[in-house]
């Protein structure tokens, strides 16, 4: 492996480019290590001293052609003699969580070409999606170990104590290391069954970012960007699943309208009310080739499906140009594949922007309520198309009980002043 410049480089293009590599390589050189080692903490530990050890040699030795080259090979030497260290003092590996890594330890090769060590991210992204995980640890431990996020900053994004994140991580590695799940990807049937549990761990973190349920802000960046790489990752790593390439272009398609979600100020903007010449042209092309390529609609799934609403949006050259009846059959199908009340209930609103409020209101008679009890969406669809049809009164009812459901303080800010208007209106 070459360097940039093998004088002196100066310490804070050292750290700029370590900072760089940390985000771009870290999944990687974690998930090799861990291959190694069977031990999360101890593979992070490992991982940690080599970018460490990055920063004490890179000023003198100039920053390495490849950094992640780099990184990736110094990991594993420290891992690996970490292994001979243990063997040699007879140690029960209790640390490292699995003696036949040491047993085994021969047979991993001590590779120093990047291009011969095999990608073993998918297998660390299975490993963190386990359904034996409990939900929030899964997306705990993904941000912590796939996306490089410390506690702290997974704590931020969601808005959560350090502590509680920090708990949901210790919960996580414990119950891998207690009932000794498989850090392997799964085959066959297997492969399609754990499948979902990937997808959705990805996608949830992209709606906390595009959608946050608590906070000030009613976008946060990071973690749409953070989940848009995840997906690109799983296409890379798995470009023969439809479904993978469906939530690839949901997310990217979605994104693409990001920017124009909110005014200057941070308040709420409509999708009717979006500026579309601000939308991302280049987001919404790969999303449009991801789902290009993701096979035929009629065996879609629900991440295809959703992708394909995204994309009438997309298309669509105005608000009044979009292909609501379209919109109405693809969610139609959606609730045949994966039924539940949120998609009945983005139904109806389709059919009242469809075919006019009054419709959506029927619509929505016919969706369970109770389900959606303490769901602030569907008192909001029902006070917009009260407000359409000039029924002030009830309007206002449903903008207040929305406003009492919602913990986001632009939607809140937003539910109020349709609710002051409705009220005038009276």
């Amino acid at each position: 492996m070459g360097s940039i410049d093998h004088g002196q480089t100066p310490r804070a293009e050292v750290h700029a480019r370590v900072a760089e590599a940390f985000r771009l390589e870290y999944a990687r050189v974690v998930a090799s290590v861990l291959r190694i080692v069977r031990d999360i903490d101890a593979a992070e530990e490992i991982v940690q001293g080599a970018f460490e050890q990055a920063l004490d040699h890179w000023p003198a030795t100039g920053v390495p052609d490849r950094p992640g080259a780099w990184l990736l090979t110094t990991a594993r030497r420290r891992a690996l003699d970490r292994l001979r260290h243990a063997r040699r003092a007879g140690a029960r590996a209790d640390a490292l969580a699995y003696e036949a890594a040491l047993g085994a330890m021969d047979a991993i090769p001590d590779v120093t070409d990047p291009e011969e060590i095999p990608d073993d991210r998918l297998r660390l992204i299975f490993t963190c999606c386990h359904p034996g995980l409990a939900a929030d640890s899964r997306v705990a431990l993904t941000l912590r170990l796939v996306g490089g996020f410390s506690t702290a900053e997974i704590a931020r994004a969601f808005l959560a104590p350090e502590p509680t994140i920090a708990q949901r991580v210790v919960r996580a590695k414990r119950t891998i290391r207690d009932r000794a799940l498989p850090y392997e990807v799964p085959e066959g049937a297997e492969l399609i069954a754990r499948l979902p549990a990937v997808l959705a761990v990805v996608y949830l973190i992209f709606n906390e970012g595009y959608a946050a349920h608590t906070g000030d802000a009613l976008v946060r960046h990071d973690l749409c960007a953070e989940a848009i790489r995840l997906g690109h990752m799983l296409a890379e790593l798995m470009p023969h699943e439809p479904e993978v390439r469906g939530l690839a272009a949901l997310m990217e398609l979605q994104a693409s309208r990001a920017a124009t979600r909110t005014d200057v100020d941070g308040n709420l903007v409509l999708l009717a009310d979006q500026d579309r010449s601000r939308w991302d042209q280049a987001r919404i092309a790969r999303g449009l080739a991801f789902l290009a390529h993701t096979g035929p609609m009629a065996r879609a799934g629900p991440y295809q499906l959703q992708a394909a609403i995204a994309a009438c949006h997309a298309r669509a050259v105005s608000w009044e140009a979009t292909d609501w009846s379209r919109i109405v059959g693809l969610y139609a199908s959606l609730a045949g594949v994966a039924p539940s009340p949120v998609v009945e209930l983005n139904r109806a609103v389709a059919i009242g922007l469809a075919h006019g409020p009054a419709a959506g209101l029927t619509a929505l008679e016919d969706i369970d309520a109770t389900a959606l009890r303490g769901y602030h969406l569907l008192p909001a669809a029902r006070a917009d198309f009260l407000r359409r049809l000039g029924r002030w009164t009830e309007a206002a009812a449903e903008y207040r009980r929305a406003l009492e459901l919602t913990d986001n303080a632009r939607e809140q800010t937003f539910y109020a002043t349709r609710l002051a208007a409705c009220e005038a209106k009276r």
